[in-house]
């Protein structure tokens, strides 16, 4: 069975056709970051304009002379107007071709992706329906989420970021130390090289670094709304932490400074910032891991493109004895393929109803 997906949650138009929820047949995205980078951020006037331009190429490159058997849609969670462009598109394609249309939570089609293969590839990979009960971490620059998967469609939620996501914390960063935007690729390149210098260690490596804070909420909070403390983040007071950091250091960032800090200093504060990101998200997987029997830990979402926290989740899972499941670079971001993969097992909304169906710019997991 190939099924289109389509995906318009934020800034990337992406259209792919998968076949029998995990082989992908062609995979699209027109990414939209030079048109955000002026302003440091997404903006959801500009996202929205850009996909109206760009969706009929994208989904018409993606389709090609590919049979349709059905098309899938994401409606929730993600920006409104950005939203619309992929709904409205994906509902008249349906109705021309006659074919079913399937609604998707876009971020239980992230866990999906460490399940997708490239067409004539062998993959090593077990079928989704073999791995349950799962703990699944949803990690992007909108979202921070550890769910207990049961079975397929079985989702519940058991910690969360009460603040920020981790991309989003990564990205502010960014934007404050002048590294630019996206964030996130860019904190992870400078550290990687840091850690790789012979200036790490002579620093004292990982006991060297900076003493930013871990996150972790006190119990009892109202935001919590009912999740274990020990199961939860939280990333504004770090972002906080950082911000008086800088102040406090007096070093004036970006090209020509009165008073630049010195050399091998920003990489250190970048390093130091990352690794407080990674060892809090590290922390509660270890944790949820420790308090329930899982036969695998699933990765989704662009953070977990990041190299230091593969790393250190990949120890935490083999300390556990479950698998780590990631996705390949290319579809850890947003895209079409994770889609058309999850629709293939995950009907949730069909038929004619499907027809009827709005946005969800709040759509929760479940």
């Amino acid at each position: 069975m190939n099924i289109l997906g389509i995906e318009t949650s934020c800034d990337e138009t992406a259209a792919a056709v998968v076949k029998d929820g995990r082989e992908v047949l062609s995979n699209v995205v027109y990414t939209q970051i030079p048109l955000h980078q002026p302003y440091g951020g997404v903006v959801p006037e500009i996202a929205s304009r850009a996909h109206v331009e760009k969706i009929t190429e994208v989904v018409r490159t993606a389709m090609a002379d590919h049979r349709i058997d059905a098309v899938a849609v994401t409606y929730g969670p993600g920006l409104s107007p950005a939203l619309i462009v992929g709904l409205n598109a994906a509902k008249g394609l349906a109705l021309s071709m006659g074919v079913p249309l399937i609604a998707i939570n876009h971020i239980e089609a992230h866990l999906h992706t460490p399940f997708l293969y490239d067409a004539g590839e062998t993959t090593t990979v077990p079928d989704p329906a073999d791995l349950y009960p799962s703990l699944g971490l949803a990690i992007s620059g909108g979202h921070t989420n550890w769910f207990d998967i049961a079975a397929a469609g079985k989702y519940a939620t058991i910690g969360q970021t009460l603040d920020d996501a981790a991309g989003e914390a990564f990205d502010k960063a960014s934007k404050l130390l002048g590294l630019g935007y996206p964030g996130g690729p860019r904190v992870d390149k400078i550290a990687k090289a840091y850690i790789a210098s012979p200036e790490f260690a002579a620093e004292g490596g990982w006991k060297g670094l900076f003493p930013f804070p871990k996150g972790r909420p006190r119990d009892g909070v109202t935001a919590l709304a009912g999740l274990p403390a020990e199961l939860c983040v939280s990333f504004s007071g770090l972002k906080t932490a950082l911000l008086r950091f800088v102040q406090q250091s007096g070093y004036t960032l970006g090209e020509g400074g009165a008073n630049p800090p010195p050399k091998g200093w920003l990489e250190k504060v970048v390093t130091s910032y990352q690794e407080a990101i990674v060892q809090a998200v590290a922390d509660r997987s270890r944790t949820a891991l420790g308090r329930w029997k899982y036969k695998a830990f699933i990765l989704g979402g662009g953070v977990s493109l990041n190299s230091r926290l593969r790393t250190v989740l990949s120890k935490v899972a083999e300390d556990a004895g479950v698998p780590l499941l990631m996705a390949k670079p290319k579809y850890c971001g947003d895209n079409g393929a994770m889609i058309a993969g999850l629709a293939y097992t995950r009907y949730n909304i069909t038929g004619e109803e499907s027809f009827a169906i709005d946005v969800a710019p709040s759509l929760e997991v479940g």
